[in-house]
Protein backbone atom coordinates (compact mmCIF):
# COMPACT_ATOMS: atom_id res chain seq x y z
CA UNK A 1 0.00 0.00 0.00
CA UNK A 2 1.01 3.62 -0.47
CA UNK A 3 2.53 5.52 2.41
CA UNK A 4 0.26 8.31 3.65
CA UNK A 5 1.43 11.80 2.67
CA UNK A 6 3.31 13.48 5.48
CA UNK A 7 1.46 16.48 6.85
CA UNK A 8 3.32 19.71 7.51
CA UNK A 9 4.26 19.39 11.17
CA UNK A 10 3.65 21.91 13.88
CA UNK A 11 6.73 22.32 16.03
CA UNK A 12 6.04 22.80 19.71
CA UNK A 13 8.62 22.52 22.48
CA UNK A 14 11.08 20.92 20.08
CA UNK A 15 8.69 18.21 18.91
CA UNK A 16 6.86 17.93 15.58
CA UNK A 17 3.11 17.28 15.76
CA UNK A 18 0.65 16.73 12.93
CA UNK A 19 -2.71 15.03 12.99
CA UNK A 20 -2.69 12.26 10.42
CA UNK A 21 -6.32 11.21 10.66
CA UNK A 22 -9.47 11.05 12.72
CA UNK A 23 -10.31 7.42 13.50
CA UNK A 24 -13.95 6.32 13.48
CA UNK A 25 -14.90 3.12 15.27
CA UNK A 26 -17.67 0.82 14.06
CA UNK A 27 -18.52 -2.84 14.05
CA UNK A 28 -17.33 -3.06 10.40
CA UNK A 29 -14.51 -0.64 9.64
CA UNK A 30 -14.19 -1.69 6.02
CA UNK A 31 -17.89 -1.14 5.28
CA UNK A 32 -17.74 2.30 6.91
CA UNK A 33 -14.63 3.13 4.85
CA UNK A 34 -16.60 2.11 1.73
CA UNK A 35 -19.31 4.63 2.69
CA UNK A 36 -16.90 7.54 3.23
CA UNK A 37 -14.86 6.64 0.14
CA UNK A 38 -18.05 6.88 -1.94
CA UNK A 39 -19.33 9.95 -0.10
CA UNK A 40 -16.15 12.03 -0.27
CA UNK A 41 -14.39 10.60 -3.33
CA UNK A 42 -11.25 10.06 -1.26
CA UNK A 43 -8.52 7.50 -1.94
CA UNK A 44 -8.17 4.33 0.12
CA UNK A 45 -4.49 4.07 0.98
CA UNK A 46 -4.67 1.11 3.35
CA UNK A 47 -7.17 -1.71 3.69
CA UNK A 48 -7.02 -4.83 5.81
CA UNK A 49 -9.69 -6.67 7.80
CA UNK A 50 -10.83 -4.35 10.59
CA UNK A 51 -8.74 -1.33 9.50
CA UNK A 52 -8.84 1.11 6.57
CA UNK A 53 -7.41 4.54 5.79
CA UNK A 54 -8.68 7.24 3.40
CA UNK A 55 -6.98 10.44 2.28
CA UNK A 56 -8.14 13.33 0.12
CA UNK A 57 -6.66 13.05 -3.41
CA UNK A 58 -4.96 16.43 -2.95
CA UNK A 59 -3.31 15.24 0.30
CA UNK A 60 -3.85 16.28 3.88
CA UNK A 61 -5.47 14.91 7.00
CA UNK A 62 -7.60 11.85 6.40
CA UNK A 63 -10.01 9.44 8.01
CA UNK A 64 -9.20 6.00 9.37
CA UNK A 65 -11.60 3.27 10.41
CA UNK A 66 -11.23 0.61 13.07
CA UNK A 67 -13.51 -2.33 13.86
CA UNK A 68 -14.73 -2.78 17.41
CA UNK A 69 -17.16 -5.62 18.10
CA UNK A 70 -18.51 -3.71 21.14
CA UNK A 71 -19.17 -0.46 19.23
CA UNK A 72 -22.48 1.19 20.12
CA UNK A 73 -23.77 4.00 17.89
CA UNK A 74 -24.25 7.38 19.57
CA UNK A 75 -27.64 9.00 20.01
CA UNK A 76 -28.20 12.43 18.42
CA UNK A 77 -29.16 14.66 20.08
CA UNK A 78 -27.70 13.42 23.35
CA UNK A 79 -29.97 11.50 25.65
CA UNK A 80 -29.13 10.44 29.21
CA UNK A 81 -28.53 6.74 29.51
CA UNK A 82 -27.43 6.28 25.89
CA UNK A 83 -24.05 6.40 24.14
CA UNK A 84 -23.33 10.07 23.50
CA UNK A 85 -21.56 11.50 20.48
CA UNK A 86 -17.91 12.20 21.24
CA UNK A 87 -17.06 13.93 17.99
CA UNK A 88 -18.53 14.67 14.61
CA UNK A 89 -17.25 15.70 11.20
CA UNK A 90 -18.12 19.08 9.68
CA UNK A 91 -18.08 18.95 5.87
CA UNK A 92 -18.31 22.09 3.73
CA UNK A 93 -20.34 21.40 0.57
CA UNK A 94 -20.83 23.72 -2.38
CA UNK A 95 -24.54 22.85 -2.75
CA UNK A 96 -26.22 21.74 0.47
CA UNK A 97 -29.39 20.14 -1.01
CA UNK A 98 -27.40 18.21 -3.64
CA UNK A 99 -24.84 17.20 -1.02
CA UNK A 100 -27.58 15.80 1.21
CA UNK A 101 -29.10 13.89 -1.74
CA UNK A 102 -25.63 12.49 -2.53
CA UNK A 103 -25.13 11.34 1.07
CA UNK A 104 -28.60 9.78 1.32
CA UNK A 105 -28.06 7.87 -1.94
CA UNK A 106 -24.92 6.33 -0.42
CA UNK A 107 -26.56 5.13 2.77
CA UNK A 108 -26.58 8.12 5.13
CA UNK A 109 -29.73 8.98 7.10
CA UNK A 110 -31.00 12.47 7.82
CA UNK A 111 -31.09 13.07 11.57
CA UNK A 112 -34.47 13.92 13.00
CA UNK A 113 -33.12 16.97 14.86
CA UNK A 114 -31.83 19.76 12.59
CA UNK A 115 -30.44 22.66 14.65
CA UNK A 116 -29.67 25.24 11.94
CA UNK A 117 -31.01 26.40 8.57
CA UNK A 118 -27.72 26.09 6.65
CA UNK A 119 -26.53 22.87 8.33
CA UNK A 120 -27.81 19.35 7.82
CA UNK A 121 -27.01 16.69 10.40
CA UNK A 122 -26.73 13.24 8.87
CA UNK A 123 -25.89 9.84 10.30
CA UNK A 124 -23.46 7.50 8.59
CA UNK A 125 -24.31 3.76 8.34
CA UNK A 126 -22.65 3.13 11.73
CA UNK A 127 -24.67 5.94 13.36
CA UNK A 128 -21.94 8.62 13.63
CA UNK A 129 -23.41 12.11 13.20
CA UNK A 130 -21.76 14.34 10.60
CA UNK A 131 -22.74 17.80 9.41
CA UNK A 132 -22.93 19.19 5.91
CA UNK A 133 -22.94 22.98 5.73
CA UNK A 134 -22.68 25.57 2.99
CA UNK A 135 -21.00 28.98 2.84
CA UNK A 136 -23.89 30.47 4.83
CA UNK A 137 -23.54 27.98 7.70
Amino acid sequence: MDTPPRAVPNTHEGLDFSISATVLESRDANALADFYESLLGWVRIHDEPGWAMLRPPQGGTGLSFSSDPLYEPPVWPADAGHQQMQLHLDVLVSDLPRGVEHALARGARLAEHQPQEHVRVLLDPAGHPFCFFDENG
